[in-house]
């Protein structure tokens, strides 16, 4: 078989070595990364294939599609041969892989543990550059009823209101609930004033006669539990 050659463009490569070609003939899942890449962004520039430079993003962000996709449109068009639309439609692909896990995510709605919450927020918040703070509303039996974003950033009494915490919870009258914030650092384990504002909420939920659950704290692949920890 013909090697394929970086300055040579990819029409001109042998058929097994086109992205494409490749798709069809062997099926998705024999593509790399790179390949489905390239294939999104259709062509590279004068200098470089769709396929090199679909390897040299992907270097950039250590070949991690979580960190990938934590890229906006404007740290996508720095690199040369990427414009507005390719951009976008990178951004699009990303955005609908994203939501193809939460929805799988929402196939399974009744909460048992720590590890189910986890499963059902990981979509939501694992590809966040930063902070969120979200509430998961549920009945009685623990079935989800709703999540609700409660704020962005450094977790305060300034960023998390505790009140729309709770009129949330009581529009959609929720028994009990769930709180979940990410840890974009990759560090799970949670502040001080995470555990300070956990009590806070506890309280209020206490008055309210609305369980506060547990509070999980999302890392990219793992997280942490403050009921599994003995924290509420």
């Amino acid at each position: 078989m013909e090697n394929a050659n970086p300055k040579r463009p990819i029409k001109s490569w042998h058929e097994d070595d086109r992205p494409r070609e490749k798709f069809l003939l062997k099926g998705r899942d024999a593509l790399s990364d790179a390949e489905l890449l390239a294939i999104l962004l259709a062509s590279g520039s004068a200098n470089e294939s769709a396929l090199d430079l679909a390897r040299r993003i992907l270097n950039d962000v250590s070949n991690n599609l979580l960190e990938l996709s934590k890229l906006d449109i404007s740290a996508l068009k720095k690199y040369k041969g990427v414009g507005t639309v390719k951009a976008i439609t990178l951004a699009a692909a990303l955005e609908l892989g994203r939501r193809r896990r939460q929805a799988e995510a929402l196939q399974k709605k009744n909460i048992a543990c720590s590890k189910d919450i986890y499963e059902y927020m990981q979509a939501e918040m694992s590809d966040k550059a930063y902070e969120e703070f979200w509430v998961i509303n549920l009945n009685t039996a623990h079935k989800i009823i709703n999540k609700t974003f409660i704020g962005e950033g450094g977790l305060s009494q300034a960023t998390v209101d505790i009140r729309r915490i709770f009129k949330s919870s009581l529009e959609c009258n929720a028994s009990a609930i769930v709180l979940c914030h990410n840890h974009p650092s990759g560090n799970i384990n949670p502040s001080n004033n995470d555990i300070e504002l956990t009590q806070k909420i506890k309280k209020a939920g206490d008055i309210l006669s609305i369980k506060v659950l547990d509070h999980i704290v999302s890392g990219e692949e793992s997280y942490y539990s403050f009921a599994d920890n003995g924290l509420m």
